[in-house]
């Protein structure tokens, strides 16, 4: 068994070194976990959705091996950015950059990066092609030229390859004297440390990780040491079979040309490159240790022992990509770091599409969480602080383990009243805010209304307050069986100054009065469909206060055949039903005065009236 798992994670996760943490790659999915300057670590993960040309283009030999090299040098660049904003302080941006943002809407650094990743890449075709040619051209006291064709023009080109790869050396020697490389380095070995020990069949803890090898078969810096030993090879060999053919009598124009001929060659070398090392990883025959040494000998220089704080980190990577290839219903993380706020909504929104969560929900979160209008969302600009952002991700990602947003935040608006709610209670629906307006379109001054199944108090609450405006003075009682839901409903009452009776009843049973107007919303979902419902619904949501019966009428049945005792002569019951059962449910009123069907904002048949 322990055999079986070896193989599957040596071909399924890769890793990189970043700055103060590691990424992982899976199969489905990669995470990075970086330890920000407080000292924790953050986890960053996504889930990789690779489109059917790339799919397909992954499965063809020497083509998969550019697809993959231009992949890996795209994220990587990206994540290496990433970990940059999480473990670097938090700066203060320069008048400048307000100024540019603000006004102009340029994010400063955005560019800077992108001028940086420009630099970059011009900088390694100058070390390690342009510089090379030219060491190659100012030795003069060579037997042979560029121009030189057969064995001297072999040479030539061998000597030329020669100098890169002694270039590439001593850039890896330089840049580990680096102190902030050498910390790169040393989470480059803890990624490899820890990918041996899942290899080997043991435990993913900090000892085990530890005394495992920083060296592995798959590095990068063996695929880089590969690539330029094939690269020297195929730049010789193309330079003596073509160069006769396409050089000309300037010198000049011939450096250009042997400059050119190598970048085009490039996805040539990196496709040949990649197929040696799947081919050397897959064996561990020791007439192939030959080839594989040297790459694993250069590895000391890239790789440094890790401390006990890095291997955490990489460990912690390393399990969040192991569990997300595993089940792919986790949700995705991002890090807390200070940025554009546009940016870190369209990456909540794209999170929540992942578990068809209305973007509408990352919207709110944004608005609550800032204070400002909902409206204002999608076109502001500003830069979010590290507490902001802490605070919007930490909301995000409760939502995605399916507790509803408004059990998140504790309260909900309804009416224009700030109503209380958490798992004690039904979230007040918007089509319920019709259901308030019938109640009070029908009160009249000294009334006394009943609302049957209250909740939160959601509705009693609106009732009374919307009728106290009007300077319409009634007597508002509020009737739930559950003790949990009247407290939450009392607190809700007293937060918006409502003066409401409560009391604890299976329906009518412990009421004696009669009422004017019974107002209700009562549980009305068939019992064998509340399993299908949203998991926000039917795992958060109380039961109680969903469950209808067999057919979702048990309620209306209770109130048909007591509403008599309870409401008054030419008295009025206002109900909110279920979708479809509006004409079953006029039909158990039949011995009452008259009934009449309304429908919500969305034309479905939803509220109920009866005259006694």
């Amino acid at each position: 068994m322990k055999k079986e798992k070896q193989q599957c994670s040596r071909v399924s996760i890769g890793g990189q070194a970043v700055i103060e943490g590691v990424m992982m790659r899976g199969k489905n999915s990669v995470a990075t976990a970086v330890r920000d300057p407080k000292g924790n670590i953050q986890v960053e993960s996504e889930y990789v959705n690779v489109s059917p040309k790339t799919r397909k283009a992954l499965k063809i030999p020497f083509v998969r091996g550019v697809v993959n090299f231009v992949r890996s040098l795209v994220e990587g660049n990206r994540i290496l950015m990433r970990s940059a904003d999480v473990a670097v302080e938090e700066e203060t941006p320069t008048k400048a950059e307000k100024w540019l943002r603000e006004k102009h809407k340029i994010d400063l650094g955005g560019i800077l990066d992108g001028i940086a990743v420009f630099i970059g890449v011009l900088l390694a075709l100058g070390i390690f092609i342009a510089l090379p040619q030219f060491l190659m051209g100012v030795m003069t006291f060579l037997p042979f030229t560029k121009e030189s064709v057969g064995w001297d023009g072999l040479w030539f080109n061998l000597i030329e390859g020669g100098i890169r790869l002694i270039i590439f050396i001593l850039y890896v020697v330089v840049v580990s004297l680096i102190p902030s490389m050498k910390r790169v380095f040393c989470y480059h070995g803890a990624e490899h440390k820890t990918i041996s020990c899942y290899e080997q069949g043991k435990e993913l803890t900090v000892d085990n990780v530890r005394g495992c090898t920083r060296v592995h078969d798959r590095c990068g810096t063996t695929f880089l040491f590969i690539v330029m030993m094939v690269s020297i090879l195929m730049f010789a060999l193309v330079n003596v079979l073509v160069g006769q053919y396409i050089y000309t009598d300037s010198s000049a124009l011939n450096g250009v040309i042997r400059f050119a001929f190598k970048v085009l060659m490039l996805p040539l070398v990196a496709g040949v490159s990649y197929e040696i090392l799947r081919l050397l990883a897959k064996t561990q025959n020791k007439f192939f240790l030959i080839f594989k040494f040297p790459g694993l000998l250069l590895q000391r220089l890239t790789t440094k022992e890790p401390d006990d704080k890095m291997i955490e980190c990489a460990i912690t990577a390393f399990q969040t990509v192991l569990a997300m290839d595993e089940n792919e219903n986790l949700p995705e993380r991002v890090f807390i770091t200070q940025g554009k706020m546009s940016v870190l909504l369209e990456n909540t929104k794209k999170r929540f599409a992942r578990f068809a969560i209305e973007a509408d929900e990352a919207e709110w979160i944004f608005a609550l969480t800032l204070d400002i209008p909902k409206s204002a969302v999608a076109t502001e600009e500003r830069i979010l602080k590290i507490n902001q952002a802490a605070e919007i991700i930490r909301i995000a990602d409760e939502r995605l383990t399916g507790r509803p947003l408004w059990y998140i935040i504790g309260d909900a608006d309804f009416c224009g009243y700030t109503i209380k709610v958490d798992e004690r209670v039904l979230i007040p629906r918007p089509e319920t805010e019709e259901l308030v307006m019938l109640c009070v379109g029908a009160a009249e001054e000294g009334h006394s209304i009943l609302d049957l199944c209250t909740g939160s108090g959601a509705i009693a609450i609106a009732v009374y307050k919307e009728l106290e405006k009007s300077n319409r003075k009634v007597n508002v009682t509020a009737v739930d069986v559950s003790e949990d839901a009247l407290a939450l409903a009392k607190e809700n009452a007293e937060l918006n100054g409502a003066d409401i009776k409560f009391v604890k009843s299976n329906m009518f049973t412990r009421l004696r009065a009669r009422y004017d107007i019974i107002v209700s919303n009562p549980p009305y979902i068939p019992s064998k469909e509340i399993d299908g419902l949203q998991r926000e619904v039917k795992d958060y949501e109380p039961r109680i206060a969903l469950d209808g019966g067999e057919d979702g009428l048990d309620f209306y049945r209770i109130i048909a055949k007591e509403l008599p005792k309870y409401l008054n002569r030419n008295g009025m019951l206002i109900m909110e039903v279920g979708n479809g059962e509006a004409e079953q449910i006029v039909k158990l009123f039949k011995n009452c005065s008259y009934s009449m069907i309304f429908k919500d904002f969305n034309g479905v048949a939803r509220y109920v009236k009866v005259v006694l």
